[in-house]
């Protein structure tokens, strides 16, 4: 089956980005959310994008309007009925993302492909949820999507060789860097790694040994990473990583994924509408 023909659930950051990479590489595409305001915010969204890149001359604006031509809006999901993939990119929740997968084996044609977008939970688990678990994948794409070039390939304990092999050529296709993830592991790789940094840094905080300054310019200076560990957490969202970290825990079984009692604090603040519950930087011990 050659793929050209793509849906997109869930119209957010990441879906909105991924749907506008899978318009550019020529693919039509079927972009999906609960309300058409998000799916239209997110067309917003592409619509600025691509006049910056008319601007910078690396697009005219006769291909804008060919991308931009490319999209069917939906918050039907029968619309992803004649779709050659879908990739899912709606909330990190386990049981959304289960029923959202039973609902798509029971809509797209049996040949069709489901990804996730999900930044750690086991496509195993999601792919039990469908009678096609060897056609279930990981499809892993790092915010923001048009601008990150790496796209991690993560199989389930089903997922064939043809299904790894034609996400990979679309994500090529898109411009993307593969990685294959060959074992369904919480986090896989970018994450696992990227958890253990932002854990050890929120303990060095605590222990006293430096401050958030002095640990992100530590980070950007010593490491070369373009941001710092507490930047990159607040870029990201400090509920997503907690959440990451509290998944962890309970997937390893292992003291050292168990989130810090700083970011637990600041994770309470923030639910309870005070100013500390904004990110890193506005945190007091």
């Amino acid at each position: 089956m050659k793929i050209t023909k793509i849906g997109v659930l869930g119209a957010g950051a990441m879906g909105g980005g991924i749907a506008q990479l899978a318009a550019q590489a020529g693919y039509q595409v079927v972009l999906n959310d609960i309300e058409m305001t998000f799916v239209d915010k997110a067309l917003e969204r592409m619509d600025s994008f691509l006049s910056v890149s008319i601007e910078k001359g690396k697009m005219t604006p006769e291909q804008k309007e060919q991308v931009l031509n490319r999209f069917i809006k939906s918050t039907n999901l029968a619309d992803f009925g004649d779709v050659d993939l879908v990739i899912e990119a709606i909330i990190e929740d386990l049981d959304l993302k289960k029923k959202a997968f039973a609902q798509l084996d029971s809509i797209c044609k049996p040949e069709a492909l489901l990804a996730s977008n999900t930044s750690s939970m086991s496509i195993t688990i999601l792919a039990n949820a469908t009678n096609r678990p060897e056609r279930v994948a990981g499809m892993h794409f790092f915010n923001p999507a048009p601008i990150m070039k790496l796209v991690e390939i993560i199989r389930g304990y089903y997922t064939n060789d043809d299904t790894v092999g034609k996400l990979s050529e679309v994500a090529q296709n898109m411009g993307k860097t593969t990685v294959e993830v060959k074992k369904d592991s919480p986090g896989f790789i970018v994450n696992r790694l990227m958890m253990a940094q932002y854990i050890e840094a929120i303990r060095l905080l605590e222990e006293g040994v430096a401050t958030i300054e002095d640990i992100d310019k530590a980070v950007k200076l010593g490491l070369n990473h373009p941001m710092g560990a507490f930047e990159l957490q607040d870029f990201g969202g400090i509920d997503i990583g907690h959440f990451v970290a509290e998944y962890f825990y309970e997937e390893f079984k292992d003291i050292r994924w168990n989130p810090p009692q700083a970011l637990k604090a600041l994770i309470r603040a923030g639910r309870l509408g005070r100013k500390t519950g904004a990110g890193w930087y506005d945190y007091k011990k």
